[in-house]
């Protein structure tokens, strides 16, 4: 039962929106958790690497894919499957992959992109991204080093990191701890309020 629906009947609604995406660039131990993780939000996940070593389903079986290709050239030909709800994390921590790869996805629809590596990594990437021509506005849109700033270590922390990030920013949470927040737990929904009963 509920709004438009005649008192004692109930009414099914079926939802067939696609699942969010999680693209993961770089078939490294830290991905194999953060790809665990993913699947277990509801996420829709492909893990895309050029090695075919590292790349491989008994790595990832998680993975709803398992691409080998350089990085850029995978996301440039799935493009149109990128949309607000698409998280990309670049875990490759190499510039030959990191640079051609964000200097396409940080311009484009994804709603989290974020980068694996320190913050000097960070500023060595901003500057090739730079070289590169991505605008400012683009670069502010990068999330790196990726994730929240747990004191975590190790890849399946670092992946809890990076998947509260990525929730945080989908959702529009702040990451700060609920304890210290004002006002309830959950953010209430914007739009007209229910009807009364």
């Amino acid at each position: 039962a509920g709004p438009g629906c005649a008192p004692g009947r109930e009414l099914l609604v079926r939802s067939f929106a696609a699942p969010p995406r999680l693209l993961v660039f770089g078939a490294v131990d830290f991905a194999r958790p953060l790809v665990r993780m993913g699947r277990l939000l509801g996420y829709r996940v492909t893990v895309c690497d050029a090695r075919p070593a590292f790349a491989t389903t008994a790595r990832f079986p998680e993975a709803d894919e398992v691409a080998v290709d350089w990085p850029h050239r995978w996301f440039a030909a799935h493009e149109e499957w990128v949309d607000a709800s698409t998280a990309v994390c670049v875990l490759t921590h190499d510039a030959r992959f990191d640079v051609p790869l964000l200097a396409r996805a940080l311009p484009g629809r994804a709603g989290y992109v974020g980068a694996l590596g320190s913050r000097r990594t960070h500023e060595d990437r901003l500057r090739r991204l730079r070289t590169a021509g991505v605008g400012a506005a683009a670069l502010a849109r990068l999330r790196s080093p990726v994730g929240l700033d747990l004191g975590g270590h190790g890849p399946e922390e670092t992946a809890v990191s990076i998947v509260a990030e990525i929730v945080a920013v989908r959702r529009g949470g702040s990451g700060a701890p609920l304890t210290g927040l004002p006002g309830p737990v959950h953010a209430v929904a914007a739009g007209p309020p229910p009807p009364a009963r």
